[in-house]
């Protein structure tokens, strides 16, 4: 039974001699989604909803380039030897912590230009980044990457998947820790809880900074699953060293924000 097996087609469709992978529709839907959830928040604290319309225009796809850079960097050791594969960017490999810097350097200038608050922006961006990367783990899953170590078929029909999953799980006569799942639920659970606290009092700015806690906290345990993390050395994972570091950062910028600078205001309240 077992050889019978077969994997999901990456293909979603094929237009003569072009090729459209579900990698990059699954995560053209996680940025369109994402998008309407913003708009959304946008107009309920009154502002234009054009807005993010303008910056996502700028923001994907510097986010999709500054990712690809930032895995490829990691991975010179590859691409050096195989310059041809950097921009065959639909086999995967992009990573989210590069996207995450270039989009924060977008956001920064785009609100200067405007005469905006980044971290007013940032707030509420924040459970739409989450949301886009929550759907974009699906393009992982399709591309049968981004998964853990070993596991037997009875580990995942315990965790009570349904069989496509549990089948895409099987890679080259071995079945594997869907990581890529882990993190997306993950993930869902922070867009849930990001888009509440978007309904308090908290200072402005602390809902991107509580998004970057959350998603950095799940990333570093799930990360240590994980088969094919970038490392920094030997033993040390990059995604973890960033986690901690992004964590500490962020408890230190709420605190700092907080007792220091006290005429922050408010985010908005619906």
């Amino acid at each position: 039974m077992l050889a019978s097996i077969q994997p999901l087609d990456r293909v979603a469709l094929e237009l003569g001699p072009i090729s459209i992978y579900w990698y990059g529709i699954i995560i053209a839907l996680g940025a369109y989604l994402g998008l309407l959830l913003a708009i959304r928040e946008t107009q309920r604290q009154g502002l234009p909803k054009e807005t993010f319309v303008d910056l996502i225009l700028w923001a994907v796809p510097i986010a999709i380039i500054s990712a690809r850079i930032y895995y490829v960097t990691f991975q010179w050791s590859y691409y050096k030897d195989n310059p041809g594969d950097i921009f065959a960017i639909w086999e995967g490999g992009i990573a989210i912590h590069g996207a995450l810097i270039g989009s924060v350097i977008t956001a920064i200038i785009f609100t200067r230009k405007r005469g905006l608050s980044f971290w007013k922006i940032a707030d509420i961006a924040a459970p739409s980044i989450l949301l886009g990367q929550a759907i974009g783990r699906w393009g992982n899953f399709m591309n049968q990457e981004a998964h853990g170590g070993p596991v037997t078929r009875a580990f995942l029909e315990n965790l009570m998947l349904p069989e496509f999953i549990i089948n895409q799980m099987y890679i080259d006569g071995t079945y594997y820790h869907p990581t890529f799942l882990y993190e997306s639920l993950w993930n869902i659970i922070g867009v849930i809880l990001l888009v509440i606290l978007q309904r308090t009092s908290l200072k402005r700015g602390e809902i991107f900074l509580s998004y970057v806690i959350w998603y950095s906290f799940g990333r570093y345990f799930i990360e240590g699953l994980r088969t094919d993390s970038l490392m920094l050395t030997e033993t040390l994972r990059i995604a973890q060293v960033i986690s901690i570091v992004l964590i500490i950062v962020s408890i230190a910028l709420i605190i700092y924000r907080r007792k220091v600078m006290k005429a922050t205001p408010y985010n908005e309240q619906g």
